[in-house]
């Protein structure tokens, strides 16, 4: 590790400023850290078994005790054995481990232990279900290694002190399924497949990292970082993976308790009078626009995220609550290729289309007034980013401004423009977003009646 006596002056001198409270008794904590295999093994396995080592030994928090084989297993993790111990490090295990109590070994946990878990341990006793609610998701897939840039949920929390707020890193991506987002403490984030290179590339919805949780009077953290030897050898992740240890250890404190995805509108957004369209968690207030359609929709952390089946179709989502003249802000984010709408009084659609950067304004581009009136000007970013977008409706003037620009300044807009609820374009009516044709994520959205 590069500048090693500065990390650690470093790290120590940002714990005492953070006032986190160790124990006098930090030094005799013990851990186990396990690296058995029975799948896939990972040749990362032995430079983290050395990275945990030198943690332990710079810190001097911590004694290690390494588990390598099937007999170390039986010799170090029956009941009686573990009591000796205050916590577990899962190093990439894969597959079903030989633990002499299975049951036995999560209760342990669950009694008031530290569990951590890098990369490939989520991907272990994949048909023992407590397990997996334990560690909170099983490996589903991964495809090609892909340069992501990690979304810190929660900076203020001490296992991501110092973690780089533009970080880049390339590495391998888990994707977990039984993943309950409302279980866990969310630390790190995708908001968005990783780029790589399939179909399936940067399609939205949540796509975590890294975080927390407790089980029972336990504590488990979970990063799924780390496949790379490149990136464990980092400064960054072994800070990352150290404060983990920390933190399941109890030595740090922080929040485990799962995070709330509730939108929360700002002191000066409540004062004006705006409103949650769509409230950050369930689709409460909304309805299928046909109860027979495929419900392509879901709340994602926060996102309210289209996704439709190969070559299938969604189904529009449409508010209960209809609409005259108002103020609606909301952000978008499409996938190169897709194509969606946000429909104001479901009878005018600003369209929304994954179009290439250099496009230009068309009737039935991005932004335009569909089949209607072009953007006045190219407003939005390029496919995979968030958009902010504005649009204000009195009677039929029309204004609608993205990223800052304006791209239609009071347009009259009297008729309907395809797709639309009714014809009756001067009665108040719902808003829809259009799900039927691609995916798309949409949050932030809230509204303000105008009298």
């Amino acid at each position: 590790m590069k500048n090693s006596k500065s990390f650690w002056l470093k790290t120590g001198a940002a714990l005492v400023a953070a006032c986190f409270a160790f124990s006098v008794q930090a030094a005799d904590k013990k851990i186990l850290v396990v690296s058995v295999t029975k799948g896939f093994v990972h040749d990362v396995i032995p430079d983290v078994n050395d990275m945990v080592a030198k943690l332990a030994k710079d810190s001097g928090q911590f004694d290690v005790t390494f588990v390598k084989t099937d007999e170390d297993m039986a010799k170090y993790m029956t009941m009686e054995s573990l009591q000796k111990y205050d916590g577990v490090f899962f190093n990439n295990t894969t597959g079903d481990l030989p633990l002499p109590d299975r049951q036995g070994f999560i209760n342990w946990i669950a009694s008031g232990k530290g569990y951590v878990g890098v990369h490939a341990a989520t991907d272990t006793f994949a048909g023992f279900p407590p397990y997996t609610e334990m560690v909170g998701g099983l490996f589903w897939t991964h495809r090609n290694q892909a340069t992501v840039s990690p979304i810190i949920e929660d900076p203020n929390h001490p296992i991501l002190e110092g973690f780089p707020k533009d970080l880049k890193v390339h590495d391998e991506i888990y994707l977990l399924q039984k993943f309950h987002r409302e279980t866990v403490h969310g630390l790190l984030t995708l908001d968005k497949r990783p780029n790589d290179g399939s179909e399936d590339a940067n399609q939205p919805g949540d796509y975590t990292i890294a975080y927390c949780k407790n089980w029972g009077q336990g504590r488990v953290f979970y990063t799924s970082l780390g496949h790379r030897k490149d990136v464990v050898a980092t400064d960054w992740y072994q800070r990352h993976v150290l404060q983990g240890i920390q933190w399941s250890l109890g030595l740090i404190d922080g929040d485990p308790s799962p995070t709330s995805k509730w939108l929360k509108l700002s002191d000066e957004e409540v004062a004006e009078g705006f409103v949650p369209l769509f409230n950050g968690c369930d689709l409460t207030g909304w309805h299928y626009r046909r109860a027979d359609g495929y419900k392509s929709w879901s709340a994602q952390n926060g996102m309210l995220v289209n996704r439709i089946p190969k070559n299938g179709h969604g189904t529009d989502l449409v508010t209960n609550k209809k609409y005259r003249d108002f103020i609606v802000r909301y952000e978008y984010m499409v996938p190169e290729g897709s194509n969606s709408g946000f429909y104001l009084r479901g009878r005018h659609e600003i369209q929304v289309l994954g179009e290439a950067a250099d496009a230009k304004p068309e009737k039935t581009g991005d932004n335009a007034i569909y089949n209607h009136t072009a953007a006045s000007v190219k407003a939005s970013k390029k496919p995979g980013e968030w958009n902010t977008v504005e649009a204000i409706v009195k009677g039929n003037k029309v204004t609608v401004t993205v990223n800052g620009k304006k791209v239609h300044d009071n347009l009259t807009v009297d008729r309907a423009t395809g797709s639309e609820l009714d014809g009756n374009v001067n009665d108040p009516g719902s808003f829809f977003v259009q799900g039927d044709h691609g995916n798309v994520a949409f949050r932030n959205m809230r509204v303000k009646e105008l009298k």
